[in-house]
């Protein structure tokens, strides 16, 4: 755990209104709260809120190493004898053992209990080093937390305990913990603030500039300096209405100014994730495992390996089956499989059991039924997207059309001021045609060719019947199917949206997500897959009104795709470079900010 000697402090800004059918209401904890959630607690209650209440838990090389070192101890649990059968000189040397308080609704697992008779007093092994204070090693406030609640339960249990013992592993050094009046006092203020805090439901605001936070493993999913940052946007005035985002007068294709008095967001996110998906495309093939290792097979034996620690998620087209062990394993890693037709049409996805907490799809389903929160969402999507369009053609475009440029942009403004749904669905739809028309002017010729080789002239769908439009209709499929995924992994429901409505089978808040993310993400790979000639005419088969990829112009696209997905971007809010993939679950855990009312409006994701 990271070391932080100087005193936290926490940003606290304006929160939106709730709307007027919220109830609050006191959420039903667990009767215990453990020891180890009392040390998150002191170290940071906004992490014991996302491991207690929310059950979420990353895993860091600090929290691996600090189990590996607890295994090494020896974890089988022994017994410890209740007072009352111990002797009164017999020695009392009793590892891993587990009590709990009635009188304090605390439980424990104490690492070793050292004594003689009815006096012991518990030891607790850390991985880390103790404090430097004036007079030698001190405790840190939350492992000097933890060992009270362990003297706490052996009090209640019978036993006496005057003193605890903290060892530091890395300077092999023992800390003796006096089990003062005032100590177990505060322990005990400690417990009934932390079983508070969790009954209320309401997720404290992150530490600012801390130093525990770049050590964290749930760093990526808590965003402290992000979540900071995004606190500094305009919130909501007292009528309600939605203040913009940029100036008056200002290019509306800028990146978004950070609050000065926040200063740089530190970078603790990676930029890229090592692990890749796995596509799996053809007929007759089965999806095994051996151990940890996925094996594609056909008829005639082993086609690929796969090993389980180097992929994020499985994709399958088509007739190709995944036995259940193969099943199991992937449930068990929280990897999902993505099921798509042989034609990329998205079926859905399986999964383990996910985020175990229903808070937010709590939240997500109250903010649903009110209208005036579902348009102040939609108006910052819609925007985005015709924002990004905009762009797309800026940077793409042979001679983009000045007057084109300037419709989009009122388009943007008008989407802002939108007073209802339709209005929006209708500037989004009349953006779209426009943007659609000049699509073509980014398709680029070779030398000597005196007309692109593919010929696009409007969007059409169900069936696509023309290539580009196939490509197109293919690479919304496998965004709408990562944006599923990261909202299922981030705890929404994807199928209860603000923009997109209700309507079977439809995975309408990835949809919403997909919106901002079309042009810079799935409009981006179709065209870098044609001008590249990644995919070429001959990649098509036409039938009907129809046009579908061959496998290989499938194989093309998704390498295009994969390439756009990994492509480094700045965030224009934050100004650290990451990819397209950390971009997408840094937006879902915005938008969830956003419905849990920890943020006043959604800051959609705009390039120049």
């Amino acid at each position: 755990m990271a070391t932080d000697p100087a005193p936290e402090r926490r940003i606290e800004f304006p929160r939106p209104v709730p709307a007027k059918a919220s109830v609050t209401a006191r959420l039903q904890v667990p009767e215990y709260l453990p020891a180890r959630m009392l040390n998150e607690f002191v170290y940071c209650p906004r992490l014991f809120f996302y491991e207690w209440v929310e059950g979420v838990f990353a895993q860091s090389a600090d929290t691996v190493d600090g189990s590996l070192r607890h295994q090494k101890l020896g974890t089988t649990p022994e017994e410890l004898r209740p007072p009352s059968e111990a002797g009164e000189s017999e020695k009392i040397h009793v590892r891993s053992v587990t009590l709990s308080s009635d009188a304090h609704h605390v439980i424990a697992t104490i690492d070793l209990v050292e004594g003689e008779g009815t006096a012991v007093m518990p030891v607790d092994y850390k991985r880390g080093r103790p404090r430097e204070g004036e007079n030698g090693p001190e405790p840190w406030p939350a492992d000097e937390a933890q060992v009270s609640v362990q003297a706490l339960v052996l009090r209640d249990n019978g036993f006496t305990c005057a003193e605890g013992v903290l060892y530091y592993n890395a300077t092999k050094q023992r800390v003796h913990v006096k089990m003062s009046d005032d100590l177990l006092a505060s322990t005990t203020r400690a417990i009934a603030d932390a079983r508070a805090m969790a009954e209320r439901g309401r997720i404290p605001p992150p530490l600012v500039d801390s130093a525990k936070c770049p050590r964290c493993s749930l760093v990526g999913i808590c965003l402290p300096d992000e979540t900071a940052a995004a606190m500094g946007l305009p919130v909501l005035d007292d009528a309600g209405e939605q203040l913009g985002l940029f100036e008056a007068g200002r290019d509306e294709l800028g990146p978004l100014d950070r609050p000065p008095s926040l200063g740089e967001v530190r970078r603790l996110l990676p930029a890229r994730d090592d692990l890749r998906p796995l596509y799996v495309m053809g007929y007759g093939l089965t999806i095994g495992r051996s151990g940890e290792v996925l094996q594609v097979r056909d008829r005639k034996g082993l086609v690929q390996e796969a090993r389980l620690g180097e992929i994020s998620q499985v994709n399958v087209f088509g007739n190709v089956s995944v036995t259940a062990p193969a099943v199991q394993l992937l449930c068990w890693a929280e990897k999902p499989i993505g099921y798509f037709s042989q034609g990329g049409w998205f079926y859905g996805f399986t999964q383990g059991l996910g985020l175990k907490n229903v808070f937010l799809r709590r939240s997500q389903f109250r903010r649903a039924d009110d209208e005036r929160f579902c348009l102040r969402v939609a108006r910052e999507i819609v925007a985005t997207k015709i924002r990004n369009q905009r762009t797309l053609l800026q940077r793409n475009h042979i001679e983009p059309p000045a007057p084109v440029l300037e419709r989009l942009k009122q388009f943007a403004q008008q989407a802002k001021e939108a007073e209802a749904l339709d209005e929006l669905l209708g500037i989004e739809g009349a953006a779209a045609r426009l943007y659609f028309e000049n699509f073509s002017g980014m398709i680029k010729t070779d030398e000597g060719e005196k007309a692109p080789p593919f010929d696009f002239r409007h969007r059409n769908r169900r069936p696509p019947r023309d290539p580009v439009n196939a490509l197109l209709s293919f690479a919304y499929s496998l965004l709408t199917r990562d944006l599923t995924i990261v909202c299922a992994s981030v705890g929404f429901d994807p199928f209860i949206g603000f923009y997109h409505q209700p309507r079977f089978g439809r995975p309408a808040l990835a949809l919403d997500l997909v919106e901002g993310f079309r042009p810079l993400v799935a409009d981006s790979a179709v065209l870098t897959a044609v001008n590249t000639r990644m995919v070429t005419v001959r990649d098509f088969i036409s039938a009907g009104n129809g046009t579908v990829l061959t496998p290989d112009g499938r194989t093309g696209l998704i390498r295009s795709y994969a390439q756009r997905m990994d492509a480094l971007v700045t965030h224009p809010l934050f100004g650290y470079r990451v990819n397209y993939r950390r971009v997408l679950e840094i937006q879902a855990r915005l938008l969830a900010r956003v419905v849990t009312g920890e943020l006043a409006r959604y800051p959609g994701f705009e390039t120049r």
